[in-house]
Formats: structure tokens, C-alpha cells, sequence
């Protein structure tokens, strides 16, 4: 079964917490509910992105630092 992981609202999407920090997760990692996968930017306030359920991170959908609209897909967890 596959999830699709989607942006709850518009904004600019982030793989990692801080330029300088590495990606919270990777194509092919293995993640639990609850983890978290990206973050969603609005006006300078940051949204955690997590994964519903258990499973392996598929391909990014968005780049890094791009620009997501609300309920576009970001990732699959396979």
C-alpha cells in the first residue's frame, strides 16, 4: 500500500531543519508513523510534515526550497 504524503497548505518546502543539517529523510529510508519527512513554510512559521504510517521513503515529488500548494503530494511512503 502506498501513502501519499501532501502539503496541508501553500508555502515553501524544506527537506532539513537547518541549511547546515542533513535531510530528515532520504529516498529508500525506512520511516514509522509520526516520523518526520519535511517542513511546510508560511509567513515564517515552520509546519512539520510527518509520516502517517510505517513504511520506505519513495522519490520527492518537490525539490527542496521549492514552492508547494496545498494538498500537492511531496513524497509516497511505499
Amino acid at each position: 500500500m502506498t501513502e501519499q504524503i501532501k502539503s496541508p497548505m501553500p508555502g515553501i518546502f524544506y527537506r532539513q531543519p537547518n541549511p547546515e543539517d542533513p535531510p530528515f529523510v532520504e529516498p529508500g529510508d525506512a520511516v514509522e508513523a509520526g516520523d518526520p519527512i519535511g517542513l511546510v513554510e508560511v509567513m515564517k512559521n515552520f509546519h512539520e510534515i510527518t509520516a502517517e504510517s510505517a513504511g520506505t521513503v519513495g522519490e520527492f515529488d518537490v525539490e527542496n526550497e521549492s514552492e508547494v500548494q496545498a494538498d500537492q503530494t511531496i513524497v509516497e511512503i511505499e
